[in-house]
């Protein structure tokens, strides 16, 4: 197996499992591991990277400790997965400010156009690897 590039995600956040949930079903290397924001895990890798745990407005990546944060996050995600997805590693050429305002009016929004969970727990369903920490509470 392929060292994992561990992901942060905003557990309470529909879309944002949603994202999982398909990167999951694409990454057939299984190269990816992702962490709920709002795990003990989660608020550890977020201070390690200096982002405060309850200001969280991107998705994180952390690819053999190099950070990437936003549309970078994304992009170097697809980049990895199987199909025609990784094409869109592409969009790269785009200026990072336009991309990253794309990506900061979404994530302002995430919640009222895809809605938001109570318990901001993700399921592990029967893909354990990918879920690798314990769960909490």
């Amino acid at each position: 197996m392929a060292s994992p590039y561990i992901v942060v995600f905003d557990g309470c956040c529909n879309l944002c499992e949603g994202w999982v949930q398909f990167v999951i079903r694409r990454d057939t290397k299984r190269i990816f591991q992702f962490v709920p924001a709002q795990s003990p895990e989660g608020e550890a890798l977020l201070q390690r990277c200096g982002i405060p745990p309850d200001r969280l407005e991107t998705l994180i990546l952390l690819k053999h400790q190099q950070l990437f944060t936003r549309s970078d996050a994304v992009l170097e995600i697809l980049r990895h997965l199987k199909g025609r997805w990784k094409w869109l590693f592409w969009l790269k050429i785009i200026p990072r400010p336009f991309r990253d305002w794309i990506y900061k009016c979404i994530s302002r929004h995430r919640y009222r156009w895809f809605g938001r969970k109570v318990d901001c727990a993700i399921p592990r369903g029967n893909r354990p690897d990918h879920f690798p920490l314990p769960p909490y509470a």
